[in-house]
């Protein structure tokens, strides 16, 4: 779409422009939802989302497992996995300390940034 760089691979063309990938923003996106769904922002249970541990752990207080049971997705019959409740699982669990304790969604917004960087997830 833009000019110019029609030579480019997709990862380049990204560089170029100063994005990140499909896949990052979405992870993004997810962890931001969750976020809020976890601090009540959204006016959701978050019991129908996600399985909160309940065992001390390292790190944050704020551990997810993977939910074991089938949530009856509607557009998928792979299962719970493309879920985004069940996807952002993994890097939840590793966010710092800091980014889960933010005290505004736009402060969380900057650890999450900051630790998708740290990990690679920017390009």
């Amino acid at each position: 779409m833009i000019g110019g760089l029609s030579h480019l691979d997709y990862v380049d063309r990204l560089r170029e422009v100063k994005l990140t990938t499909l896949e990052c923003r979405r992870l993004r996106g997810d962890l931001i939802e969750t976020f809020k769904i976890l601090r009540g922002l959204e006016g959701l249970n978050p019991e129908h989302f996600f399985d909160l541990s309940t065992v001390q752990h390292r790190g944050h207080q704020l551990k997810l497992y993977k939910s074991n049971q089938d949530p009856t997705p509607t557009c998928s019959t792979s299962g719970s996995s493309g879920l985004a409740s069940q996807r952002v699982v993994n890097y939840w669990n590793i966010l710092p300390r800091k980014a889960i304790g933010a005290s505004s969604v736009n402060i969380f917004k900057g650890h999450v940034d900051k630790f998708l960087k740290n990990v690679g997830g920017s390009t």
